[in-house]
């Protein structure tokens, strides 16, 4: 066995040539630059082959200890190879460095060094500490580049080096120029790395069966095999006639084909050979197997001695071909992308035209299932991406915990490199007070006092040695650190892609399946009731799509970003409405509000969330009144709110009086009790925190109300003000601000009759919107009046309630956060909105019952709140203040006339029946003379 430490060997069959690093074995002959003196970098013209000898920790019993084992990095996959020469035809094993950390040990035996990853740590060795430090640099480069480089096509053998673009070198410069900040560049070691330690002899062991593997003893067999056929080859080629040699003409061409020759000159195959030596069969499949795999691990081309710099002339010319190639297949692929969506875009044309087109049911019906085997096809894609975020997370973290061991492992460094220059110069005063003022003593022999002084300079040399290693420990572990975390920060960023992406295709899938509702609707509007099964399988697969999504996405372990139950406020998402066509609309304007939300997070969401965050003391100015009515976020909003509640009540709070007004009504019942009792069951049938039993919001909304009622007895109590109470206490959560804000609504920001028994602000407040929506919207409003439509049936409550009872909560709260700030004009913007957004389909809608029928709908439809937004605030423009007093003023004038003319009607009429008198018709008795009989 190789170590303890290690896990089980990948395989210990030869590794297949697709999947080994035979690429780099066929890469062009690279030999070592000069290098730089000091801290230069040379300046080079291809990459650097990564392979030399190394010892390596393992074994068990009596063989455990150092092996001489050959290494070799595989750019592609980021493995490092080992085998135990450089004429082995398969390795050994492997190391992956893509999620490893590099270490090493000042009090450690001298080029000794650990690479330690996920599954074990291998420990390796070194000749000298200039090539183990050079080992170290080299490969947390490598693993740098690897992490940095674009993921290449698996077809393509020689992507990793194609895809070391401009950008990419750049990338790493400035990489390599930040980490000489920390280590500077190490010399490459003569002889010890490179393409010259492969002809340098194998390093000797004490004991030949020390540095054979066990583990891997099959691998073994195999290229001793390979290497006792290369050697008779060779000696057989040695005595060849010289009129045989057609057959070794053709070598030449096969060394120069991608495969890699051995260095000892392999000859023919045996099959080919026209004496093949005997052989059992066991054998002969050993070296036939050892053959195919020969182009498996990276040997060297046998033309070191050619001229290096016609080599180097090629080289960059290859380089330069290679940099093309990755070039132009990436222009290919982006073609092909762009193709791909073209062909996608007009699929769906056709698609919808053959549905449009479709003339019968059945056709429809296939165009359907075909939508729904797109939607799974999303669904599956989208658990594939969450996967790979998974695996990536996974990554991240164990990244973590690497850096925290690391930086553990300093700490300690750090606390035992003071500790000893703290010795040292002790050690250093107390030698130059000896030296200085030496003690009072009986004079010591000349030979003693020599050895003292020697000792003592032995030990401070060992001290400076010692410190010296600890220095240079220290710099390559900040530099080891630095770059695990850019690795990690790196790691961090794709996943953040990933999840961009995966909300992306959620959203996607989103709007897919909210179409699919709307063509299942449409279908069974058109179907109509008597269409016998067609119309069976419509209501089947109604009833499918309107099943809650619960059970299916507990069952799963991947989900990203679900529609849930409940949102946030704790309103039904899909509400249980008696209605089906109901549910089908709610459940399609949840998709619909679910697909914008994850659109628009990153882009618009996470903007306004930072802009919220860096806001300090809250003050009245216009980037408030923009950021208002772009909607705040929820764990800003309860403050904003106080703010703004504070702002319009400051004028009426005192110390104590929400617990003053509690107490009074504790103490003394109001005449609306009975009313705010019977109107607490009906606050919200849709959230949880009103229909539960155990919740405790009932209460809290009933004390607010009393309060209210105290507070102002001109009102009481009016029908609408529990959800007003209520959309302030889901907000708020506290007793005394909700009260407060329904104080500020109701006698700040309302007009002053809005809420009285006889609704007069109200009825006002309607004649205005009727007014406005014939200014800013006349071609609808002829086409209402056109068919005698009456909007004050849909838009009274609107205004009462301030559209809680109209909007989900999220587009709700949004019309909510301007309206503290602003006013009631807020809530004219929003309506004519309303109606601007749903426009085109009421025009297309003929007779008054079905434009009434979709006008009790139609809010179900408002699911995209910052185009509604939008319309409100730009499209509705201009809309000021004066024009609206002035509506409300006339308006009022009018009505208070109406009103008096009633009153007028009224007390004429009751005159007259008062001057008339009692009348009994003719034959009829009255009630007196009735009960005077007896």
């Amino acid at each position: 066995m190789e170590s303890t430490q290690e896990e089980p060997a990948e395989s210990s069959s030869p590794v297949p040539g697709s999947e080994e690093p035979a690429g780099l074995a066929r890469d062009p002959e690279v030999l070592p630059p000069k290098e730089s003196e000091g801290c230069a970098r040379p300046l080079e013209t291809a990459p650097k082959k990564i392979c030399g000898y190394l010892s390596k920790f393992g074994g068990k019993g009596p063989i455990r200890g150092w092996k001489s084992r050959w290494f070799f990095y595989d750019e592609r996959k980021c493995h490092l190879y080992y085998s135990r020469t450089a004429q082995d035809a398969n390795p050994l094993d492997s190391i992956d460095l893509s999620s490893a950390v590099f270490d090493c040990r000042a009090d450690a035996e001298e080029g000794t060094f650990e690479i330690k990853t996920p599954s074990r740590i291998i420990t390796l060795k070194a000749a000298t500490k200039q090539a183990m430090l050079y080992w170290l640099q080299q490969l947390q480069m490598k693993r740098w580049e690897f992490h940095n480089s674009p993921p290449a096509p698996p077809a393509v053998p020689d992507a990793a080096l194609a895809g070391n673009g401009p950008a990419l070198r750049l990338e790493l410069e400035q990489e390599e120029a930040e980490l000489e900040e920390f280590l500077c560049p190490v010399k490459t070691p003569t002889g010890l790395v490179g393409m010259a330690a492969a002809l340098q002899p194998v390093p000797a062991m004490p004991l030949a069966l020390q540095n054979i593997s066990l583990k891997h003893l099959g691998t073994e067999i195999q290229n001793t095999m390979y290497n006792i056929r290369g050697n008779k080859q060779t000696q057989g080629t040695g005595h060849r006639p010289s009129g045989e040699d057609s057959p070794l003409s053709e070598e030449p061409q096969r060394e120069e084909q991608p495969s890699p020759p051995d260095l000892s000159a392999p000859g023919k195959d045996p099959a080919d050979s026209p004496k093949p030596t005997p052989k059992s069969s066991l054998t002969a499949n050993l070296i036939q197997k050892a053959k195919r795999q020969s182009n498996t691990f990276p040997l060297f081309t046998e033309g070191l001695t050619r001229n290096r710099t016609a080599q180097e002339k090629v080289l960059a010319l290859e380089q330069q071909v290679l940099m093309l190639t990755k070039e132009l297949k990436a222009q290919k692929e982006l073609v092909k992308i762009l193709h791909k969506a073209l062909e996608a875009a007009q699929q769906e044309k056709r698609v919808s035209s053959a549905y449009l087109a479709a003339a019968e049911d059945k056709d429809r019906l296939e165009l359907v299932r075909h939508k729904v085997r797109q939607i799974a096809e999303l669904g599956r894609r989208v658990e594939a991406l969450e996967q790979e975020r998974e695996s990536l997370v996974q990554t991240a973290s164990l990244r973590e915990q690497q850096v925290q061991e690391l930086r553990q492992h300093v700490q300690l460094l750090l606390d035992k490199n003071q500790a000893k220059q703290e010795v040292i110069q002790k050690l250093s005063e107390k030698v130059t007070q000896d030296f200085m003022h030496p003690p009072n003593q009986p004079p010591t022999p000349p030979d003693a006092a020599d050895r003292d002084l020697l000792s003592q300079q032995e030990k401070m040399e060992h001290l400076k040695d010692d410190m010296e290693a600890y220095r240079t420990q220290n710099r390559f572990l900040n530099s080891e650190i630095h770059q695990v975390t850019r690795i990690w920060r790196k790691v961090a960023e794709k996943e953040k892609a990933l999840l961009m992406k995966c909300a992306y295709l959620q959203a996607k899938n989103c709007q897919v399946e909210s179409k699919y509702l709307a063509g299942l609707r449409r279908l069974q509007e058109a179907v109509g009731v008597e269409a016998g099964e067609c119309s069976e399988l419509l209501r089947q697969l109604i009833q499918e799509a309107l099943q809650w999504e619960a059970s299916e996405a507990s069952a799963d372990s991947v989900v990203l970003s679900p529609i849930s139950e409940y949102d946030e406020y704790g309103f039904l998402t899909v509400p249980n409405y008696e209605v089906e066509d109901l549910r089908l609309l709610a459940k399609i304007q949840a998709l619909e509000v679910h697909s914008h939300h994850l659109l628009a997070h990153e882009a618009v969401e996470q903007p306004l969330r930072e802009r919220w965050a860096a806001l300090g003391e809250l003050a009245p100015s216009a980037e408030i009144k923009q950021l208002l009515r772009a909607g705040v976020p929820r764990e800003h909003r309860p403050r904003v709110w106080k703010w703004l509640v504070r702002l319009r009540v400051q004028h009426l709070q005192g110390p104590g009086r929400y617990q003053e007004l509690l107490s009074r009504s504790q103490a003394c019942k109001h005449p609306a009790a009975r009313q705010i009792e019977l109107d607490l069951n009906r606050t919200f049938p849709s959230n949880k925190h009103f229909t539960c039993p155990a919740s405790s919001f009932p209460d809290r909304l009933r004390r607010v109300l009393l309060a209210f009622s105290w507070q102002n007895p001109t009102i009481g109590y009016c029908q609408g003000l529990n959800r007003l109470a209520a959309i302030a206490l889901l907000v708020l959560d506290e007793e005394e601000s909700a009260f407060w804000c329904l104080v500020a609504i109701v006698e700040t920001i309302m007009p002053a009759d809005y809420y009285s028994k006889t609704l007069l602000a109200s009825q006002v407040d309607q004649r205005v919107l009727q007014d406005l929506l014939s200014e800013k919207l006349p071609k609808l409003m002829a086409h209402l009046g056109q068919h005698r439509v009456d909007l004050s049936f849909v838009t009274f409550n609107w205004l009462l309630v301030i559209f809680a009872d109209s909007l989900i909560s999220n587009i709700l709260l949004q019309v909510w956060d301007a309206f503290l700030y602003e006013g009631t004009k807020v809530v004219f913007r929003y309506a004519l909105a309303i109606f601007k957004y749903n426009e085109e389909q009421i025009l297309r809608l003929q007779g008054g019952l079905e434009i009434y029928q979709y006008l009790r709908l139609f809010t179900k439809t408002v699911c995209n709140g910052r185009k509604l937004m939008n319309i409100a605030f730009n499209d509705m423009n201009p809309f000021p203040m004066k024009q609206l007093r002035q509506l409300r003023m006339a308006h009022r004038e009018r009505l208070e006339a109406e009103q008096h003319e009633l009153e007028q009607l009224k007390a004429e009429y009751l005159e007259t029946r008062a001057a008339q008198g009692p009348a009994v018709p003719e034959g009829c008795t009255s009630e007196d003379e009735g009960e005077a009989e007896p």
